[in-house]
């Protein structure tokens, strides 16, 4: 092979990685899932990073003790932060497949949070009780 032949074979797969590294950016910084309590009086929405974008309280929590809403608040918020995590996991394993910049990602993500293929798995899109919401 010609060295220019391999300079532009090697150009053109470094522009390759470059844009799909700046779509999965783009579709990561556009993540973000909403949770809502079993009995509805609660609905949280998380980020990427998994902080806290909204929390709703409907007049149906102001019935609950404190200590119960409290829980109700962190059980809603962790199901949304762990729903986060999958689809995160997800969005980089279709972009870079397995290898270590997913290994990265995991190690953030709440202990046992599948990897989903948002592409590919419409529970990821409309899990029950979990709905898909960019924050």
């Amino acid at each position: 092979m010609e060295p220019e032949q391999w300079l532009a074979q090697y150009d053109k797969r470094l522009n390759d990685i470059a844009t799909r590294a700046n779509e999965a950016g783009a579709r990561l910084r556009q993540v973000g899932k909403t949770a809502i309590s079993p009995r509805g009086e609660v609905t949280v929405t998380v980020g990427a990073g998994g902080a806290l974008g909204d929390l709703t309280l409907t007049p149906a929590a102001r019935r609950l003790e404190s200590d119960e809403l409290a829980r109700l608040i962190l059980d809603t918020t962790r199901r949304a932060r762990y729903a986060v995590g999958a689809q995160m996991a997800g969005i980089a394993t279709e972009y870079f497949g397995a290898g270590p910049a997913l290994d990265v990602i995991k190690q953030y993500l709440p202990a046992g949070a599948p990897v989903i293929n948002h592409r590919d798995d419409d529970w990821s899109d409309n899990p029950p009780e979990i709905t898909h919401d960019a924050v």
